[in-house]
C-alpha cells in the first residue's frame, strides 16, 4: 500500500471545530444548498474587506492623526468613509471615547445589534441573555469577568445598540507606545477592545 492509500487527517493542524466547520460545509455544497462561489466570496468579503481589521485601523489613525481623531468623534460613519471602508453598516456608527475619568462598554439588550462592517462576526457572548442582562446592572462586574479591572472611581458607561444605532469604543492609547507606527498600533486593538470588554495590551504587538 502506497502512503497515499489512507487518509492523512492525523497531520491535519486544523482544530476540531475547524474540522467541524469544513464537514459541515461540504455537506451543504454536496447537497446544493450552498454554491461555493458565493461561500467564497462571503469568506473573502469578512477576510479582506469588513471586520475588525477596519475598526482597529482606524482606532490607530485616531491615535497618530488629531484630524481624522476629530473626524470620528463627530461622525464615525463618514471617518470611516475616507479610509474607504464601510462604518456603520446597517446603522449610523457612533464612536464612544475612553478617557481616564470614563469607560465605555457597548451592548444590545434586545437581540444582538452590533457594527460587524468594523467589528466582525459578533462573538457568542455579545449575543447571550447573561451578557446582555448583567453588562446594563453589573457592568463593573462584567469587565472582571473579562480581566479588566478598573478603578472604583472610574465612571463605567453602557450603551445600547439599536437597529438604527451602532456603536465602537475608542480605547485610550496605551503608554509606550509614542514611536509607534499605526499598523503596530492597530495590532493590538482587537474586536474586544472595541466592544469595551478588553484593554489594548502592547504586548500584542505584531
Amino acid at each position: 500500500m502506497s502512503d497515499h492509500d489512507h487518509p492523512h487527517g492525523h497531520g491535519s493542524e486544523l482544530s476540531e471545530m475547524q474540522l467541524r466547520v469544513r464537514a459541515l460545509e461540504t455537506i451543504l455544497v454536496e447537497k446544493g444548498y450552498v454554491d461555493p462561489a458565493t461561500l467564497d466570496a462571503i469568506i473573502e468579503t469578512y477576510e479582506h474587506k469588513i471586520g475588525p481589521h477596519n475598526g482597529a485601523r482606524a482606532i490607530a489613525k485616531a491615535w497618530t492623526d488629531p484630524e481624522f481623531r476629530r473626524q470620528l468623534f463627530d461622525d464615525a460613519s463618514k471617518a470611516f468613509a475616507t479610509l474607504g471602508v464601510p462604518g456603520g453598516g446597517a446603522g449610523h456608527l457612533i464612536a464612544l471615547e475612553n478617557t481616564p475619568q470614563r469607560h465605555n462598554m457597548v451592548v444590545c439588550t434586545l437581540c444582538s445589534c452590533y457594527p460587524s462592517a468594523t467589528l466582525g462576526l459578533p462573538p457568542v457572548w455579545y449575543k447571550s441573555s447573561a451578557y446582555r442582562s448583567r453588562t446594563v446592572s453589573e457592568p463593573r462586574s462584567v469587565l472582571r469577568d473579562f480581566g479588566v479591572e478598573l478603578s472604583t472611581d472610574m465612571e463605567i458607561r453602557v450603551w445600547d445598540s439599536t437597529a438604527e444605532i451602532r456603536y465602537m469604543v475608542v480605547p485610550m492609547r496605551p503608554n509606550g507606545t509614542d514611536d509607534w507606527s499605526e499598523e503596530k498600533l492597530a495590532s493590538i486593538v482587537n474586536r474586544d477592545c472595541m466592544i469595551g470588554t478588553r484593554l489594548p495590551d502592547p504586548r500584542d504587538a505584531r
